[in-house]
């Protein structure tokens, strides 16, 4: 449970970020737009890993430090999404 309810956690939400640049690389707007999915995605996971590594430690820090590194795919997945 340790593993999997972060990983699900973090696919739901990088789902939810995949669809959002999905819709605003059709809708054409400009490209600071499309990205701010994924940067805001990057920028959250690079706080969550920080967080669990310095103030977390244990099992919860590392169930954090899946869902970081589960966001992190997620958002390189959406930022090559936008540069296609």
């Amino acid at each position: 449970m340790v593993i999997v309810k972060p990983i699900l956690i973090a696919a739901v939400l990088g789902i939810i970020v995949l669809f959002i640049t999905r819709w605003l690389k059709k809708s054409d707007l400009s490209i600071v737009f499309q990205l701010l999915p994924g940067i805001l995605t990057v920028i959250a996971a690079v706080i969550i890993f920080s967080i669990s590594y310095v103030n977390i430690r244990g099992t919860e820090g590392m169930s954090y430090g899946f869902l970081s590194i589960t966001l992190m795919i997620f958002a390189i997945i959406s930022l090559r999404i936008v540069r296609k």
